[in-house]
């Protein structure tokens, strides 16, 4: 293997890891300053300018508390746990095109870390392992609360995958690709999948919100019935995966939103920029604009946390199957017709 090769895909790995930390870490501070602009409060302000260095005291205490271990017989699982939540959180982001290309020491740089053909298949499959980390972390814990909201966190991940995979079908009969490079590249300019499919766009982004366990779809760990769900026994940095892990997903999930639906790194004139700025400049341009539109996606969620009231739990499991997947269903059925008028069109010369 060309060694050039490995060292160019070994500093990707390392960027976009640590960028995913950094993301998760900083969507900390975001949730808390965004909370208190909404309440009218100023929000954490002592560590650092502004509270800038907030999370790095908030890591530092979860390093140093005390390392807690209840009385379980599966101790090993109890670790387990957390690692798998954080893993497969990370796990995520190597299919994910974070921009064109650059051209640098005389060859063109892929700004991905692996591209594969089945890359929209990589990503549900590590999303549908996740739920292991809940499951096990609550059996283990020898709790029933946390026993409680394990059990809720996994019925209702497995629930709205089910939704969230049939609202993407409709988007791959119109793309043909399971590749997120190839779905961000038929994106150029302003053709955006939003608005072609903007029912499975709704219905994933109902979805992503299920999947990553926030308001209102946050019935796992409600304080007021369960304590701290699934996690009421970890202390520790265990604890501290299980909340990382939470951001992560919420980064990740505001990405394939902007891969799949709002272009990826494509912008409105993006053609003329290469031609004239260069190919560089152009797509550092395109990898800020995609961040711009993740960090969109990511004060969403948190806007969306701080408005509306949780469901009640038999709420959650309607919209899940007697709604959202009736309609993607629907959707692809008219993503159906309404292609293969296109084609039977097309053939006939129309």
């Amino acid at each position: 293997m060309d060694s050039a090769f490995v060292i160019e895909k070994s500093v990707i790995i390392v960027v976009v890891f640590a960028i995913t930390m950094l993301m998760a870490m900083y969507s900390t501070l975001a949730e808390r300053k965004i909370a208190a602009w909404l309440q009218d409060r100023i929000g954490p302000n002592r560590a650092g300018i502004g509270g800038i260095l907030q999370p790095l005291a908030d890591g530092l205490k979860l390093f140093s508390k005390e390392e807690f271990f209840p009385n379980t017989p599966n101790r090993f699982l109890f670790v387990v746990g957390p690692a798998i939540a954080m893993s497969t959180a990370l796990m995520t982001s190597a299919v994910i095109p974070w921009g064109d290309k650059l051209h640098l020491f005389g060859k063109d740089i892929i700004l991905q870390a692996t591209d594969i053909d089945v890359a929209l298949l990589y990503v549900f499959g590590v999303i549908s392992v996740g739920v292991y980390g809940i499951m096990i972390g609550g059996w283990a814990s020898n709790n029933k609360f946390s026993l409680m909201g394990a059990v809720r966190a996994a019925s209702q991940m497995v629930s709205y995958e089910i939704a969230m995979g049939l609202s993407v079908i409709a988007l791959l009969m119109m793309t043909g690709s399971l590749s997120l490079r190839e779905i961000s590249a038929q994106q150029s300019g302003m053709h955006w999948n939003v608005f072609y499919q903007p029912l499975s766009f709704l219905i994933f982004l109902i979805c992503a919100f299920a999947e990553t366990n926030r308001t209102p779809f946050d019935l796992a760990e409600c304080e007021s019935e369960l304590i701290g769900g699934y996690h009421t026994e970890y202390s520790s940095m265990k604890m501290g995966f299980y909340l990382f892990a939470e951001y992560a997903n919420m980064f990740i999930s505001s990405t394939i939103l902007a891969v799949l639906f709002f272009g990826a790194y494509n912008y409105p004139g993006m053609a003329w920029a290469v031609e004239h700025w260069g190919v560089n400049i152009a797509n550092v341009i395109g990898i800020a604009v995609l961040f711009a539109k993740i960090c969109f996606f990511i004060f969403f969620y948190m806007w969306v946390r701080w408005t509306i009231p949780r469901f009640r739990y038999d709420q959650l499991m309607h919209l899940g199957w007697r709604i959202l997947i009736p309609l993607s269903i629907a959707n692809i059925i008219i993503t159906g017709i309404v292609i293969l008028r296109h084609d039977i069109a097309a053939y006939l010369g129309m």
